[in-house]
């Protein structure tokens, strides 16, 4: 069940699942999704107070006060951790435009992330597929936006995944409905304004992104589909080079959610990452508590 929650004067629509009083952790979905990108995830991290959130303006949630950027969709997502009463540090997984939120959110509000797991994340590289380059042409991209039927629906769904077996009639229905919503071409318009131009990615948002979190670096998990249509894997090595505290790891013949076309493999992979940091925090503490 989904309900919604006030994030700081947002009306932001929410999933929560698992242990109440386990970890939290908050899941984030990519540009112009929602989060049923991350059902799969709730049984399999049912052992943790799992929250997945659809980001502001995205999914079935309200826009932010004014443009959208991706620091009023880190804020906002934080705020919606607020809102549930949730104030400890969160193990925050991000996918695709997810994955720059969540790690802006870590850069922002240090104290309130324990760890991050990035699946196809933005912010790595230049490299973006050309459907979102096209969209960053004024006037045009409103108009395709503007145009969305169930052929281009169901082509965006083909694009993420190798398994098309996916690409299922509820997606489609899904993807269509939300982008019928008034939030949703607006938002995403500014978005890709924000972070892109019809050449590629912008540099000056991840330079300044990936600088930041290198000087509050975090346990991070990064995880790619080997044959990921959106963002490239390549992009993967700037990461393992960019970050200081990073495990990485590619999905063969994946697409851009693995979360999704391997939720098992997934799972296990960001449930070892943060329960490896759990018992290096418990460690640090013993040896603190027994030095005293």
């Amino acid at each position: 069940m989904t309900r919604y929650v006030d994030a700081g004067g947002v009306r932001i629509r929410i999933r929560e699942s698992g242990d109440p009083a386990g970890e939290p952790v908050l899941l984030l979905h990519g540009i112009g999704r929602s989060l049923e990108d991350w059902d799969q995830q709730h049984e399999l991290l049912s052992g943790y107070r799992v929250i997945a959130a659809d980001l502001a303006g995205f999914g079935y949630s309200d826009r932010v006060h004014g443009p959208a950027t991706l620091a009023k969709l880190a804020d906002t997502a934080l705020a919606t951790l607020d809102a549930l009463g949730e104030t400890r540090p969160a193990h925050v997984m991000g996918n695709s435009l997810g994955g720059a939120v969540a790690l802006l959110l870590s850069t922002r509000a240090p104290d309130r992330v324990a760890t991050l797991v990035l699946a196809d994340p933005a912010g790595f590289g230049t490299e973006v597929t050309p459907a979102l380059r096209v969209l960053g042409v004024p006037l045009l991209g409103r108009f395709l936006l503007g145009r969305m039927d169930a052929r281009a629906a169901r082509q965006t769904e083909r694009s993420l995944f190798v398994d098309r077996s996916l690409v299922t009639e509820e997606r489609v229905t899904r993807a269509l409905e939300i982008a019928a919503r008034p939030e949703f071409a607006q938002t995403f318009l500014e978005m890709i304004t924000e972070l892109g131009t019809v050449r590629g990615v912008r540099a000056g948002w991840r330079s300044a992104l990936l600088s930041a979190a290198a000087k509050a670096p975090k346990p991070t998990l990064v995880v790619w589909g080997e044959r990921d249509l959106i963002l490239p894997v390549s992009q993967l090595r700037a990461a393992a080079r960019e970050l200081p505290q990073v495990t990485t790891h590619v999905f063969g013949r994946v697409g851009h959610m693995p979360q999704i076309e391997v939720p098992e493999r997934f799972a296990t992979l960001a449930l070892a990452h943060i329960g490896q940091t759990a018992r290096r925090t418990s460690i640090s503490s013993d040896t603190r508590a027994g030095s005293a």
